[in-house]
């Protein structure tokens, strides 16, 4: 009962606190049991339609014909560098926000709209911290890509959902169904946290970025053993 109770919808998972209830000849009238079960199976079966969700989205490619990505991909722009205007869709403008070349469809590769999706969610929820953040990426020394790095914090929040990893973080966090606002908000605190990490590294160059890179990782899979842990960046 249990078992199918793991695997249940969020309409069934009422029906299943009741199942469970009665196979194991609790009280109905145990009203925390009831709630901290029904919140627990929530939890449970939330994270795995998150992942669902997350790995959807993910899969979907950057298409410079669909409206809607394009329309993202100009709003991280303006959102970014309000002063300054695009000349053209197709332009080395786009390096000054961290992409690689002259269309940043390509460097969106590996996490597909997921990336674009995190970048936007950042830029636009704590904009002011995403300037910050994007001026301190383009230091003399200790620079690096602001775009490509936001992309690979994506990976790494994403592989770290996958592997179950976060399951602490969320279960502390959301008592009941995680969504997908959650995971941008882990990303936001990831993007936060990777800028002040580099830093205080001082790397000697961005050619040592995959080094560090890990360092970060291995960081942050740290604080996610922690069963209390919620790590979230404060408005």
């Amino acid at each position: 009962v249990l078992r199918n109770a793991l695997h249940a919808d969020e309409a069934e998972v009422e029906k299943c606190v009741r199942d469970v209830m009665k196979e194991k000849k609790i009280e109905h009238k145990d009203v925390g049991f009831k709630t901290n079960l029904h919140i627990s199976l929530l939890q449970i079966t939330g994270y795995k339609k998150l992942y669902l969700d997350v790995e959807n989205l993910r899969k979907v490619p950057y298409d410079s014909d669909n409206e809607e990505h394009e329309e993202q991909l100009i709003e991280l722009w303006n959102l970014l560098m309000p002063h300054e205007n695009l000349k053209a869709r197709i332009t080395k403008q786009w390096c000054d926000i961290g992409f690689q070349g002259d269309d940043p469809k390509t460097d969106f590769r590996g996490m597909g709209l997921l990336g674009l999706v995190n970048l936007v969610y950042f830029s636009k929820h704590y904009t002011s911290e995403a300037r910050q953040i994007l001026s301190r990426s383009n230091h003399p020394k200790l620079g690096y890509s602001y775009a490509i790095v936001g992309i690979n914090l994506t990976e790494m929040a994403y592989s770290l959902l996958k592997n179950g990893a976060l399951k602490p973080h969320l279960y502390n966090l959301v008592p009941g169904l995680p969504q997908m606002e959650h995971f941008h908000q882990f990303y936001c605190y990831l993007v936060y946290e990777f800028d002040k990490f580099w830093f205080e590294e001082e790397p000697e160059s961005i050619m040592h970025f995959n080094q560090y890179r890990e360092k970060f990782h291995e960081k942050i899979k740290g604080l996610l053993l922690d069963y209390g842990v919620t790590l979230t960046l404060q408005n």
